[in-house]
């Protein structure tokens, strides 16, 4: 008889785990799924939990909304990630509440034992206090957003092929992308690729001249955390290619099809069929019931503020990781980055902490290792900014695909987005180009973010 893999009960079958100390890791995106693969053959007992049964590649999220590739590109089942490992349990399910002190945690009403927690529960979009601007202008942080912005783009495209109007046409062909972040720029980039080749290849009735897409930011220049030199390359790349760039204008309304953007010369009304936002992000809601329930410390944006070993004061067994955590033990005292590499590096150092501390060494301090930061502006076109290497067009393109491949978690996903990425760049054709669902069909996702919204975010 085949030997029992799974944990019946949440209690494993097999006598040596059930003695092991019992790590549980909340959420399986990088860092949570690094600490899970840290710990795969270790003398410990590892139960991932997730909402979702599959680790998403988050960076990648624009190019499902474009057309590029497919869900099942970006996402892998946590199953066939780590599930198979003898000592790793997978389960679905929403942690609700924690309780430190009795080192216990609540999902699916049951009540989970633990000897060591990570959570790492990342995080989801802000509106700053705006919610109602949600249904008319989807983010990008999972797949259903992702498949909403595709679905309205192409539901345009085909109303406006059988529209004679020609100023519904235009607006049809129209989209406005608030946020000049990495993700605004690249969705900006390749939206804008996608309606005019589309329009040009495959709707015999409209004009690629009227696709029109407008990049909106705050700030005075876009990819603000990168050198100027980059920042001006990028615009001036989105520029040749046809995106209108609105700096300074910070969003005031939003309706169904209109943006209301303030700047220095007033209000400014853009009017187009499909919006989308990038523009805020916000921690997991994890991290305020976690200071609720142990009295530890958050920043301003909820991030949890961490020990330099990523624990909470008074609570040593309880590490945060990613980006719930606020970590600013660093040479510059500045926090960690919300991005993958930062993400990842926190997750393998605590997992190999907790290894050491069971076996009782002692472990190297964290030590964060800067790689850099990078976008795609457009095909083979990116910049990059890595240690001081600054570099843009094709080259940048090149290590940015080099970089998320190495990132991608399973094989088989980064065969197909090579696949995929090299068949754009010989035919211009995009093999995702499908509308499914209904209409608004996953705005209602919840994503752990939204129930908290309206509330006021507690200050260290």
């Amino acid at each position: 008889m085949a030997k029992e893999r799974f944990f019946l009960e949440l209690t494993p079958p097999d006598q040596t785990l059930r003695q092991l100390p019992h790590v549980v890791i909340v959420g399986g995106g990088f860092a949570g799924l690094k600490a899970a693969h840290a710990l795969i053959g270790k003398p410990v007992r590892v139960t991932l939990i997730d909402k979702r049964n599959f680790n998403l590649f988050q960076p990648l999220l624009y190019q499902v909304a474009s057309g590029l590739v497919s869900e099942a590109d970006v996402a892998s089942p946590l199953r066939q990630l780590v599930g198979q490992a003898p000592n790793i349990q997978i389960l679905l399910g929403e942690v609700v509440d924690i309780d430190p002190a009795a080192r216990e945690l609540v999902f699916n009403e049951r009540r989970l034992a633990f000897d060591h927690l990570i959570l790492a529960t990342g995080s989801g979009s802000t509106y700053f206090g705006h919610e109602e601007w949600r249904e008319h202008a989807p983010p990008m942080k999972i797949l259903e957003h992702a498949d909403e912005v595709r679905r309205r783009l192409l539901t345009a495209l085909e109303e406006a092929e059988q529209t004679p109007d020609p100023e519904r046409r235009r607006f049809l062909q129209a989209a406005v992308v608030v946020g000049g972040g990495p993700s605004g720029c690249e969705l900006a980039g390749s939206v804008n690729e996608m309606l005019r080749h589309a329009v040009a290849r495959d709707f015999k009735q409209l004009d690629a001249a009227d696709c029109r897409v407008t990049l909106v930011d705050p700030g005075d220049r876009l990819l603000r955390a990168m050198h100027p030199s980059l920042s001006e390359a990028a615009g001036r790349y989105l520029v040749s290619r046809g995106v209108e760039l609105l700096l300074g204008g910070r969003v005031k309304t939003i309706a169904a099809g209109q943006v209301t953007v303030t700047t220095a010369e007033g209000d400014k009304t853009l009017e187009a069929a499909t919006l989308c936002w990038t523009a805020g992000v916000r921690p997991s809601h994890l991290g305020r019931l976690l200071a609720e329930r142990s009295g530890c410390a958050v920043d301003r944006g909820g991030r949890v503020i961490v020990n330099p070993d990523f624990s909470i004061p008074g609570h040593p067994a309880i590490r945060v990781v990613g980006d719930l955590c606020s970590y600013s033990h660093t040479a510059d005292g500045k926090p960690l980055p919300g991005m993958a590499g930062p993400a990842v590096q926190m997750g393998g150092w605590v997992a190999a902490d907790i290894l050491a501390g069971l076996a009782g060494r002692s472990h190297a301090p964290f030590r964060w290792s800067d790689f850099g930061s990078m976008a795609v502006i457009g095909p083979l076109c990116a910049v990059a900014d890595l240690r001081g290497l600054r570099v843009s067009g094709p080259l940048g393109w090149l290590l940015w695909g080099l970089a998320h491949l190495a990132f991608m978690p399973a094989t088989e996903n980064r065969l197909t987005l090579l696949t995929k990425w090299l068949w754009v760049i010989g035919t211009r054709q995009r093999a995702s180009l499908l509308i499914t669902g209904r209409p608004d069909q996953h705005m209602g996702v919840e994503v752990g973010l939204e129930r908290l919204e309206g509330d006021s975010p507690p200050v260290a």
